[in-house]
């Protein structure tokens, strides 16, 4: 490889090859040598975002698959339904399990829509190896992984990735297969755990009672969906356990989310006084208004964010009133419905943090598009 006249000092090309997709860091590699030596640094792999539908499956090349050493914090997207771009993010993720002794987060992000009656086994037993494998994996995010996780891939986790700061489990699947037992091993084997996302029912009281252990590291949050039929069946989680948490973890915020799968009655077991609620998404299909009345009088001090996506009612226009008039903190608050003018101007007069919110006085075309506060 020939050297090029007038090259740039390596620290400007590794900022510049950070920012490239894996095949143009490899055709990089190949320009010159100084050009080699700046797209396998270290410091142009440590944080990596790779979109497989950009990639061909031969992306990285055999003499730049040590840079995999050098990956800290991985970001993949792909297409479950795209046989290319799944078999791209499946083969990466396999051969970071095979040299992954500097991960330390892994976020998944799945586009578009999976294939009907997929379970996505080749995916999950590819994050499967990468847990047992990646022993200084601090942060694993599979929020948008559209399958369902199970207890298997939650066990793992638990005897090789003992260094797990952040833990999300709660995706969109409506099938909840990950059991309160193995989240208490998880618990017991992780206490440096500081955020943690799971569906409802998969946790306990004596889940709870471990988080509030003193020896634990400080618990920030902890994010629950409510969206399957395990979630609706799961027994209560009393108040007097959420009050002992909260005590421990004064700096503890808690996110709700609450589907349609979820009757009016499992929703008065799940809103409890004692839950720091900061973010709450109403999106259930019975009573709307009790739990935004319940919210105002019980979550005034904590809650952040608001969503509701509901039928328009003078009912719900009052609650929504009460609410902003006691949640003088909130930051955010979009509701999918049709409001009245007193509602807006409630939020606008009551709220002064307010930075962003959707609240429509008429019928526009989907999708709204948020207000953003000057």
């Amino acid at each position: 490889m020939a050297e090029p006249r007038g090259q740039l000092p390596e620290e400007m090309l590794v900022f510049i090859f950070r920012y490239l997709p894996l095949r143009d860091r490899a055709a990089a590699a190949r320009v010159c040598r100084a050009w080699a030596a700046a797209a396998t640094c270290s410091a142009v792999w440590q944080d990596t975002n790779i979109s497989c539908d950009c990639e061909r499956e031969d992306m990285l090349p055999p003499h730049m698959s040590d840079c995999l050493d050098h990956v800290h914090n991985l970001r993949l997207e792909f297409e479950p339904s795209r046989k290319a771009s799944r078999r791209t993010a499946t083969g990466l993720l396999m051969a970071l399990a095979g040299r992954t002794p500097g991960l330390r987060a892994l976020h998944l992000e799945c586009r578009g829509e999976k294939p009907l009656f997929d379970a996505g086994r080749d995916v999950l037993d590819a994050v499967h190896a990468v847990c047992g494998a990646a022993r200084q994996l601090r942060h694993l995010d599979l929020r948008r992984l559209p399958f369902t996780l199970d207890d298997a891939l939650v066990l793992q986790a638990a005897s090789n990735c003992p260094e797990l700061h952040s833990l999300f489990l709660d995706n969109g699947t409506l099938v909840g297969s990950v059991g309160p037992g193995s989240v208490l091993k998880l618990l017991e084997a992780c206490p440096h755990l500081r955020a943690l996302g799971l569906h409802l029912a998969s946790l306990s009281r004596a889940a709870l009672e471990v988080l509030a252990a003193p020896d634990r590291a400080p618990l920030v949050l902890l994010a629950l969906r409510c969206a399957c039929p395990e979630d609706a069946r799961a027994s209560p989680l009393p108040n007097e356990a959420w009050t002992h948490l909260r005590r421990r973890h004064p700096g503890l915020a808690v996110e709700l989310e609450l589907e349609p799968a979820l009757p009016d009655e499992s929703v008065t077991r799940v809103l409890q006084p004692a839950v720091p609620v900061a973010a709450l998404r109403l999106n259930v299909s019975g009573d709307t208004v009790g739990p935004v009345r319940f919210a105002a009088r019980h979550y005034a001090t904590t809650l952040r964010a608001l969503e509701v996506r509901a039928a328009a009612s003078a009912d719900l226009d009052a609650a929504l009133e009460e609410l902003a008039a006691r949640c003088a903190d909130l930051r955010e608050v979009h509701c999918f419905c049709v409001v009245s003018p007193s509602v807006r101007d409630a939020f606008r007069a009551h709220c002064p943090r307010l930075r962003t919110y959707t609240l429509k006085l008429t019928r526009e075309p989907h999708p709204w598009r948020p207000t953003l506060v000057e």
